[in-house]
């Protein structure tokens, strides 16, 4: 998949900037498909030229221009083509930590130690962002009523399989702390 669609999934929020809509990968999107902001600009002229957004200059006082982006009907129709395709192959999971792990009986455990700590200290940071974008999402409801009432509820559900991941990460740190505590201690 290319960054194409999730931009386009992106702007189905609204009209927004460049600036904005990096704003909105990193807190709804980065979970699942990271960009930089580069990235993004360099997508949203693709996708003006291909008319699937639609983009307009605003003028600012003392700022410059900005460039505001929306959808086109043709935009709204290749995404809504896209979401009704298979995905083409299974998730794969790239993940340098793990052939530090892999590679960990060669080296120091403390080192090791430490790589499980700074993972699991950049899974918390996550999980708290995640935690504050679902209680802005939620603005008050319980979960519930906002499944029935919001008019859209991919970004929350989307936002839940981030929670999920960030959870089951700080898990499987714990479990790799204990198993080589243990091995520790038995010498």
């Amino acid at each position: 998949m290319s960054l194409k669609y999730a931009v386009l999934a992106a702007l189905l929020e609204g009209e927004a900037s460049g600036y904005e809509l990096s704003k909105v990968f990193d807190v709804s999107l980065a979970n699942f498909w990271p960009a930089t902001p580069q990235q993004l600009y360099r997508e949203l002229e693709r996708l003006a030229q291909d008319g699937l957004v639609r983009a307009r200059t605003v003028q600012q006082e003392r700022r410059p221009n900005k460039r505001m982006f929306t959808l086109t009907g043709a935009g709204r129709a290749e995404l809504s083509a896209f979401a009704a395709e298979p995905p083409k192959r299974p998730t794969v999971l790239r993940d340098e930590l793990l052939i530090k792990i892999q590679a960990m009986d060669s080296g120091d455990p403390e080192v090791t130690r430490a790589l499980l700590e700074e993972r699991m200290g950049w899974a918390r940071g996550k999980l708290d962002r995640y935690r504050r974008v679902r209680d802005r999402l939620l603005d008050g409801r319980t979960e519930e009523e906002y499944l029935r009432t919001a008019d859209r509820v991919g970004p929350y559900l989307t936002l839940l399989a981030g929670m999920a991941y960030e959870e089951e990460n700080l898990r499987w740190c714990e479990r790799v702390r204990t198993i080589l505590a243990e091995r520790v201690a038995l010498g």
